[in-house]
């Protein structure tokens, strides 16, 4: 960086690495020649709320990495992560200071764990849309701090619209939004509340159509992730006010299907699913966390008891939402058999895409400070789903629980009990009214995945038959959903790889 004063800086937004984690889909995306499954939303979003005379450049790491030539033209680095990120973080800042860039960090890597990163020169962290003014204003007159910081929430009318420019959209699988902040619930395992609070806000109906209008006006007509932490915090608002503006939004749209997070209390409310799937909602993410109801009341998981779970799931496939399911084992209410019951209600439910973790204790939560204050907390938190660690000292033997998670993982993503849960799942999901809903990548994309399926999975794969039999049993029974047995298939292959890499190997 030259030592020259002045207002319009060149500057370096990067985007760290993600490992290979049963959420990169890393695996899957090289069956449609895509490099990652969701852009950083956070950093564009920054970029939108940066002066207009400055120049800008965003380098997602998970695309490619940082040039010689990024480093000399850039006068300041941007960097924001998830804690996931870290080791990919420090890689991306040590080249940055190398080639004598400041950094500036942010993201919830940064809010939780900035006096872990004394290298850094300036902090702007928790909500952007409070502390970024204040560090800018700051820099422009030469007196920048080194941390900005709030209490306080943002109000979510003032985010702009991404720069969706910066990005390279060819590389990503889905894009992605954000509605809402924050969840009502109080779950003493999650860090949503303590980092967003407890009350959602949202955005207006019509920011969220003008972020559409943006993207489909870049030519986007894959699929768009909320990326709220549960979309039906606010019910009333939802149901008054967004879904009905992207119901009609979607009138003679193509594709462009959605996804996002919610509460298993969906299942419920059966007008909030009709509309939910009339706006184009074609999957949610749910947090299941446990069939062993002790363990529920323990993490605060009110919502998830006294309530037939797997029914739920059902009932919300049903209305042609597929429900992808989020597990965890390590609870101090756990014993030996929840690791069987999980495997059994994974398969029940027919939940295809079942995320299943070790508990952790993220730094700030409830969780972490009943634990501290017990003495049992090791110091070493990755936020890494898959890589067999966990900064908590378990009830149960860790031997027990570490075998325990091995033998869910290889059980349920083993290709006799994917492929039947798979077919389990088709034959309970309703089919989207919206056709076009079923057909989201060009036809290009969608004969690349076919054929690469069909030589990988139905050809070279151990799994060959069960996947002929899914797609003969599809093709006659179900053909409308061909392309979602076949991406389904390929996310099984995924997991296995994920599995087989990160997961067995390493414990």
């Amino acid at each position: 960086m030259t030592g020259i004063q002045k207002n319009n800086f060149n500057i370096l937004l990067i985007y760290p690495e993600i490992p290979d984690t049963f959420w990169s889909f890393k695996h899957a995306l090289k069956f449609v020649g895509k490099k990652v499954s969701l852009p950083p939303l956070g950093l564009a979003t920054i970029a939108a709320m940066l002066p207009q005379d400055w120049n800008l450049r965003l380098v997602d790491l998970n695309i490619r990495g940082l040039s010689a030539e990024d480093l000399g033209w850039a006068d300041y680095a941007f960097i924001s992560a998830m804690t996931v990120q870290r080791e990919s973080s420090k890689k991306a800042i040590r080249k940055c200071l190398e080639a004598g860039l400041k950094v500036v960090a942010g993201g919830p890597l940064f809010t939780v764990e900035h006096e872990h990163f004394p290298e850094v020169d300036h902090f702007v962290l928790n909500e952007a849309e409070l502390t970024l003014p204040e560090f800018l204003k700051d820099l422009d007159q030469g007196r920048a701090k080194r941390i900005y910081t709030t209490d306080q929430f943002a109000d979510m009318d003032q985010t702009p619209i991404p720069r969706w420019d910066l990005l390279e959209l060819k590389h990503y699988a889905i894009m992605s939004i954000q509605y809402s902040r924050g969840c009502p619930f109080n779950c003493d395992f999650c860090n949503i509340t303590a980092l967003l609070g407890r009350t959602p806000r949202n955005k207006s109906p019509s920011r969220i159509i003008a972020e559409l209008d943006s993207l489909y006006a870049q030519g986007w007509r894959g699929g768009v992730f909320f990326v709220d932490d549960n979309l039906i915090g606010n019910k009333r608002r939802l149901k008054t006010e967004l879904l009905p503006a992207l119901i009609s939004w979607r009138k003679g749209k193509k594709g462009v299907p959605f996804g996002t997070e919610a509460s298993i209390n969906l299942a419920d409310d059966r007008e909030l699913m009709s509309m939910m799937a009339d706006a184009g909602f074609d999957s949610v993410f749910i947090g299941i966390e446990s069939p062993n109801e002790a363990s529920l009341a323990e993490c605060g998981k009110g919502q998830n008891t006294h309530r037939d779970m797997i029914q739920d799931v059902k009932r919300i496939q049903r209305f042609g939402i597929q429900v992808q399911g989020g597990f965890i084992v390590g609870f101090d209410s756990d014993d030996t058999g929840v690791f069987t019951s999980i495997v059994e209600f994974i398969q029940k439910s027919g939940i295809a895409t079942a995320m299943v973790g070790l508990l952790q204790a993220p730094p700030g939560t409830r969780l972490y400070r009943r634990l501290k204050q017990a003495g049992r907390l090791q110091d070493y938190f990755s936020g890494d789903n898959v890589d067999g660690t966990t900064n908590i000292l378990p009830v149960m033997d860790m031997t027990s629980l570490l075998n325990g998670y091995k033998e869910i993982l290889k059980n349920i993503y083993s290709p006799d009990a994917y492929y039947q849960r798979v077919k389990t799942f088709l034959r309970e999901y309703r089919l989207p009214k919206n056709k076009s809903l079923l057909h989201t990548r060009t036809t290009s994309e969608s004969l690349m995945a076919l054929i690469r399926s069909v030589i990988r999975l139905g050809i070279l794969g151990k799994e060959r038959a069960l996947y002929w039999r899914l797609f003969f049993w599809t093709l006659f029974k179900r053909p409308a959903a061909m392309p979602l047995a076949v991406t389904l298939a390929i996310y099984g292959y995924h997991f296995r790889r994920v599995c087989e890499l990160r997961v067995v190997d390493s414990m």
